[in-house]
């Protein structure tokens, strides 16, 4: 099985000439690793700059799909229902945060957000 690809932006960011920032949805991924410390090392995580075109998300989803969190799959993954399918690149991803780490918790068997 190959690793799920984790494509989040960086932790901190400027929005032209203010901010910082941070993502809150990245945020909740970030949250959901600080819980299941084991998961982290399991994943690829790709850290992505706030600034469009985000060119390491647009190979994985072409350009249509450039927002972030978003967990990348691949056909050797347990594929959860109502996941995404990239019709230029093929690609499987989910993109809400909560599914992501819904999806992450039961396929590491570890805690989850609850339903």
């Amino acid at each position: 099985m190959g690793k799920p690809i984790l494509l989040m932006l960086n932790s901190w960011f400027d929005d032209g000439d203010i901010g910082p920032f941070y993502c809150p949805d990245c945020g909740i991924i970030e949250g959901f690793l600080a819980y299941n410390p084991d998961i982290r090392g399991q994943l690829e995580i790709i850290s992505v700059d706030f600034k469009r075109p985000r060119p390491k998300i647009i190979e994985y989803l072409g350009e249509e799909n450039q927002g972030s969190p978003v967990l990348v799959l691949d056909d050797s993954n347990q594929i959860p229902a109502g996941v995404k399918k990239n019709v230029s690149t093929g690609k499987i991803f989910i993109d809400n945060p909560l599914q992501i780490c819904d999806y992450l918790g039961k396929l590491f068997k570890g805690v989850r957000p609850h339903p």
